[in-house]
């Protein structure tokens, strides 16, 4: 799914059944990055905020709670999404 369809859709609420390929590809066009891994935690980190965002694999899904985090920190930080590569 393109990313700027997957935003459209988040933002409509619809949080259930989101790819957690599609998840990743969304948090990285927002410019975050990869910093480590754990176990089926991935943990991004952005240059321009002090926090870290967590997403959770579950059965090749990504929890909706971490998607609506994620939501939260665009909107606070002001995140533009990047075109799709």
């Amino acid at each position: 799914m393109n990313r700027k369809r997957l935003l459209r859709r988040l933002a409509q609420g619809s949080f259930q059944n989101v790819s957690f390929s599609d998840a990743t590809d969304l948090v990285e066009g927002f410019g975050f990055r990869l910093a480590r891994t754990s176990g089926s935690h991935r943990i991004f980190t952005h240059p321009d905020i002090p926090e870290l965002l967590n997403l959770q694999t579950v059965q090749g899904k990504a929890k909706p709670y971490q998607l609506r985090q994620l939501l939260r920190l665009v909107e606070r930080y002001n995140l533009e999404l990047e075109d799709d590569e």
